[in-house]
């Protein structure tokens, strides 16, 4: 029996072929994504930069999240015009419905 060894993906195919596809196809086409964080806030912005560890800066955010008050339910949200999000409060990042 014999073993392939799968040989490491280099810079370029990790953007174009990996998981961070999505966030080159966003830069490149200038398209808006949804980003869920751990804190169960939702963003939905554009993204200028990023790196393998999903760090990003982020142009025209949306942010919105759920606070609970008793039996009552508020959705709030706000505007941010740039800002700079740590990759690992992320846990999902999807295109976003135009």
């Amino acid at each position: 029996m014999s073993t392939i060894k799968k040989q490491p993906l280099s810079q370029e195919e990790l953007l174009t072929v990996g998981p961070l596809r999505l966030l080159t196809e966003s830069v490149t086409h200038n398209t808006k994504i949804a980003i869920s964080l751990r804190n169960n806030h939702k963003m939905f912005a554009n993204i200028r930069f990023f790196d393998k560890h999903f760090n990003m800066v982020l142009e025209n955010v949306k942010e919105t999240w759920v606070i609970r008050d008793g039996k009552q339910v508020h959705q709030r949200a706000r505007f941010i015009s740039k800002m700079f999000l740590r990759g690992d409060n992320v846990i999902l990042v999807v295109k976003a419905a135009e």
